[in-house]
């Protein structure tokens, strides 16, 4: 059971709940009350916005469509309602300045129910959001639920088993507690190398009928960041990204079918964010490559099933790397949910066991891409082909590979076997006073990109609708929350509607049975 467990970890959250690719909703749930919350607060809020940042200046889909934000100090506050993350990220500056402003004494009880009643209360706005949105042609039809607390996950764990027994869970997709653990005398570089959270501390705890991921990583922005940027992963599990195609043994002679492949049905993960998409225009204006063409394969969103036939395999030595270009991606085995589980079972096992040999071969595997279908409007069909390179984390690395026709000529002169000492000595001189790594890790180095992208996309909230001092309609509100309204923006209308949201205060404190929504809304939850 523990094996078929590891298969896949969304095949036991609903698998009714079809998102055909869509990414979810997101609730993050800040648990204020922990004594660290100093320290806290101001990672928290770098690594939040970081991500953010990104999630608004991708081009294409949004990755991240929609975010509602609460805090846990002595009741539940929604400090964000569900809002687009998409050319939002003033509002989204301005709530996440509202958490920086938060009273950082921790000294706030621990312990009790805001957690669970923030789960409750998250919930709540997104039935009626989603019900709401539905009106106008839009739908949303699941929603993760991340928790932040320095309380013990299985505690929480244990709240949330016990509250959420009669709660509708219907649209929930995941529950993630992350347990987040302090470090008083962390070294630089031990925060540098931490380990992302992708790859932390981690198990699933299977209650209400679906998963619960227990998560602990520690207190510093690169784990938190990594956290979050789990977030513009797709994680669709509807149906397998990739067949990786390969020949069966014992078919040598003439006589043998030519049909006879052994099938693999993996997915496809990014390795990195494509550069061409962070352009620094929010509107997508510049678009990178085209992904569906010949030539490269896209990773997120997975609308297309590829098919990668292996024709040869190839010496590890053998290949240079002047020849690969594109972006690479991660092929793992699938965690499609419409498969059976034995028929998962044996593609993982199949997987690993291709990993391994490959490994201990030192080979690599060339495979070409089959076309997308058979009767192309073109005459002549187009080829391109990738080169597979395996590693020990039970993955293939994927990279497109030069063909004849792409390759331009290159004559170089042969290195010479030795060279005049006055012509030496300064060099090994410059290379000795170098700084040596065993390895090289992308998280010594940064490139502003997360400054820049800041820039480019603020916008002062309200900055087109200035008006004079003596034309501006009053505000009825107490000064003391005027920071506040800022932050607590009322989910986008998506149905036609002439009312123009004006509710200053900060949604949700209380009960999840009343609505999480301002009044304005209430017409279209009927």
């Amino acid at each position: 059971m523990n094996s078929r467990k590891a298969l896949s970890e969304t095949r036991r959250t609903f698998p009714a709940t079809k998102v055909h690719h869509q990414q979810p909703s997101r609730i993050l749930i800040v648990d204020v009350t922990a004594p660290s919350w100093t320290n806290s607060c101001s990672v928290l809020a770098e690594a939040l916005e970081n991500t953010l940042c990104l999630a608004c200046g991708l081009a294409g889909p949004c990755r991240v469509p929609l975010l509602s934000l609460f805090v846990v100090q002595s009741q539940q506050e929604c400090l964000l309602p569900f809002t687009q993350v998409k050319e939002n990220f003033a509002r989204i500056q301005a709530c996440i300045s509202e958490l920086r402003s938060l009273p950082r004494e921790g000294c706030f009880p621990q312990g009790g129910n805001g957690v669970v009643q923030a789960v409750q209360d998250g919930l709540q706005q997104f039935k009626q959001y989603s019900r709401h949105t539905a009106a106008g042609g839009s739908t949303n039809s699941s929603v993760e639920i991340t928790i932040l607390t320095s309380q013990p996950s299985k505690q929480m764990v244990q709240q949330l088993e016990k509250k959420l027994k009669d709660v509708d869970l219907v649209s929930l997709r995941r529950i993630q507690v992350v347990e987040v653990l302090k470090r008083d005398f962390l070294e630089p570089e031990a925060v540098e190398q931490c380990v992302p959270a992708g790859e932390s501390s981690s198990s699933d705890v299977a209650i209400l009928g679906m998963d619960i991921d227990v998560q602990t990583i520690e207190d510093n922005v690169i784990s938190l960041e990594m956290l979050f940027k789990t977030w513009l992963h797709d994680y669709g599990t509807e149906r397998e990204h990739l067949h990786l195609l390969l020949p069966t043994g014992g078919f040598s002679h003439a006589a043998a079918p030519k049909t006879a492949l052994m099938c693999l049905k993996c997915d496809l993960q990014e390795r990195l964010l494509d550069p061409a998409l962070l352009s620094g225009t929010a509107d997508g204006t510049t678009r990178a490559a085209d992904l569906n063409s010949p030539c490269q394969m896209a990773a997120w969103p997975a609308t297309v099933l590829y098919k990668l036939r292996v024709v040869k395999a190839l010496k590890s030595e053998g290949v240079c790397e002047s020849v690969l270009y594109g972006l690479p991606f991660i092929i793992k085995p699938t965690s499609c949910w419409q498969l059976d589980w034995d028929e998962l079972e044996i593609n993982q096992h199949s997987f690993h066991a291709l990993c391994h040999s490959l490994l201990k071969r030192k080979w690599m595997l060339l495979a070409k891409r089959e076309p997308q279908n058979t009767s192309p409007s073109w005459n002549v069909m187009l080829h391109s082909y990738y080169v597979l390179v395996p590693s020990d984390s039970a993955s293939l690395l994927v990279k497109a590979v030069a063909t004849r026709e792409l390759l331009l000529p290159s004559t170089f002169p042969a290195l010479l076997t030795e060279h005049p000492e006055r012509v030496c000595a300064p060099v090994e001189s410059a290379l000795n006073s170098l700084e040596v790594e065993v390895a090289y890790n992308p998280l010594h180095l940064k490139s502003n990109l997360y400054k820049y992208l800041k820039g480019v996309l603020y916008k002062p909230l309200h900055r087109q609708q200035a008006q004079p001092r003596d034309q501006r309609p009053e505000r009825h509100q107490p000064k003391q929350h005027q920071s506040r309204a800022k932050a607590a923006v009322a989910p986008l209308l998506m149905a036609p509607s002439p009312v123009q949201v004006s509710r200053p205060a900060a949604v949700g404190r209380g009960s999840s049975e009343r609505s999480l929504l301002p009044k304005e809304y209430d017409e279209f939850l009927q």
